[in-house]
């Protein structure tokens, strides 16, 4: 494999997610059955929505009672009041509004939809319909990702980043795209200032949201919607082994033109 080449690989035979499952133990035996071993350098990519369920953050919406706030939200909205009463319970601010969206600054710093808030492959296989059942981010997806890394090592002895990613859409944009919200073991933005072109002036600018990049490709192979391939390893980039979080991605609110 030349440096300017990598694969992108879902692993099959992850099953559906349960609270309190052993993540670490199900990528290594999925990652066995199909490709084999880790190397030190890979980067396992794992959907939001498995780490969120692993670490029981799925809740019915028989348990949650609508505030005033809530309500009023709904009603402008469309939306269910209870979906809206966690949509408030995660958010630092609403952005905007309109039918059927709530756009919030997320309380890890993100501005997106409906506090990332899903109903979408909640409750399969888990002995309950998936009506009454949405599922929120995880409490702090760069923690879970340091766990997911460290555990990786402890097991395999293999330096592996880790990237958990959520499907985001953007201010200038149309479409959602494979984010980074939790990031281990790799920088999430690499800052290209100083290094120069291939005309050797250096570039006054150029920050790289590298953590993004990886997320987005490894988006392509997961799928959106029934595919069932909620983990992907990504090998063959020059990946610096080194601390970073997704929160290094969060452009500060101060600077923040589109709010």
């Amino acid at each position: 494999m030349t440096d300017n080449m990598f694969s992108v690989t879902a692993l099959p035979g992850v099953p559906a997610i349960r609270p309190g499952d052993d993540l670490i133990g199900i990528i290594i035996g999925a990652m066995s059955r199909s490709i084999g071993s880790f190397k030190d350098g890979d980067v396992l990519v794992l959907a939001q929505k498995i780490v969120s369920k692993s670490e029981g953050r799925q809740i019915a919406l028989t348990s949650i009672s609508p505030s005033a706030r809530a309500k009023e939200l709904a009603r402008e909205t469309g939306k269910d009041p209870r979906i809206v009463e966690l949509i408030l319970s995660e958010a630092q601010q609403v952005v905007r509004v309109r039918q059927d969206l709530i756009i919030v600054r997320h309380r890890l710093g993100l501005t997106l939809a409906n506090a990332g808030i899903d109903q979408s492959n909640v409750g399969i296989g888990e002995g309950y319909g998936s009506e009454d059942q949405v599922i929120l981010l995880p409490v702090d997806p760069d923690s879970s990702a340091a766990t997911l890394h460290e555990g990786i090592y402890a097991a395999t002895g293999r330096s592996v980043a880790v990237l958990i990613i959520d499907s985001i859409g953007r201010a200038w944009r149309m479409g959602t795209i494979g984010t980074a919200i939790g990031v281990a073991g790799m920088p999430a933005l690499v800052d290209l200032r100083g290094r120069k072109d291939l005309n050797g002036r250096a570039l006054q600018s150029s920050e790289l949201a590298w953590a993004d990049e990886i997320a987005a490709a490894a988006s392509l192979a997961m799928g959106q919607a029934n595919e069932g391939y909620p983990v992907v390893l990504v090998r063959g980039l020059p990946i610096l082994l080194a601390k970073g979080a997704a929160a290094d991605l969060i452009r500060p609110l101060q600077m923040d033109l589109f709010q």
